[in-house]
């Protein structure tokens, strides 16, 4: 998150993991553009893993998603399945490292939830409960590897509480992990202008969601892989700039080598 208001919904020592508040520039506090004009990105490694061939596996979780937004889970599989071998992922090569060589990925798979229901909000916690559930209760659910990233979205009405802060209030998306052992991305549905950035809603996701998913495959343990000490991760550097890849709207992410938002 890049905006000068953001350590306020952060712990101190949390690296910063999450898709900001969309606001125009003649909105943001001074400081922040300031901050934005003065402090130039870098991103350096910091010798944690990487995701080198990510898997994602989309969990869509809520009554809603079998009925009323069953549309949208086909329209976001099939934004993954055509995104994860697209030169969104061949830009993130230059962050390759010995131990880990960043190429194309794949979806592995989907699965729509319905238990345990979802109320009005839905902590970090309990997402990670659910989570470690899910994967060690059912068959359709791959068990983690070092490159699966699990996406769950959840439906409209649905609250996210994590770091402090709140989905449409703080934050619009986030990616995180499970000991160092589990990789993945929380992604509330943008009920909010501020989650929308002027978009439509399926825009939106696909624009959230590509930020944090080259978030997680350069940086998958926060602040363990490629980061910035002032400016984040790879997307939040570039955060709601979007450009096309074929039919979809996806965010820009920082290039070290070209020294700017591609």
């Amino acid at each position: 998150m890049t905006t000068g208001n953001k350590k306020i919904f952060w712990h101190r020592n949390d690296a910063i993991r999450v898709v900001p508040l969309h606001a125009p520039q003649s909105l943001k506090p001074a400081d922040a553009q300031a901050s934005a004009s003065t402090t130039p990105a870098k991103l350096t490694y910091r010798n944690g893993p990487l995701l080198s061939s990510v898997e994602v596996f989309t969990i869509f979780w809520g009554d809603p998603w079998q009925a009323a937004q069953a549309g949208l889970v086909t329209q976001l599989n099939g934004f993954f399945d055509f995104i994860l071998s697209s030169a969104l992922i061949d830009q993130l090569a230059e962050y390759s490292v010995p131990a880990y060589k960043i190429g194309r990925g794949k979806r592995s798979g989907s699965i729509t939830i319905t238990s345990p229901a979802t109320s009005a909000s839905v902590s970090d916690s309990a997402i990670q409960h659910m989570l470690q559930t899910l994967v060690s209760s059912h068959a359709d659910v791959p068990a983690p590897t070092p490159n699966t990233l699990y996406f769950i979205y959840l439906p409209p009405g649905v609250k996210v509480v994590q770091g402090g802060g709140a989905s449409c209030q703080a934050f619009c998306g986030y990616h995180n992990d499970i000991s160092g052992q589990i990789f993945y991305a929380v992604m509330p549905y943008p009920g909010c202008s501020g989650c929308t950035g002027g978009l439509a809603a399926f825009d939106a996701l696909t624009s959230t969601s590509s930020h944090e998913l080259c978030e997680a495959i350069t940086d998958p343990i926060p602040g363990q892989g490629w980061y910035d000490d002032v400016n984040g991760e790879i997307g939040d550097i570039c955060a709601w700039k979007t450009k096309l890849i074929g039919a979809y709207t996806v965010q820009l992410e920082w290039s070290n080598s070209a020294n700017q938002c591609m």
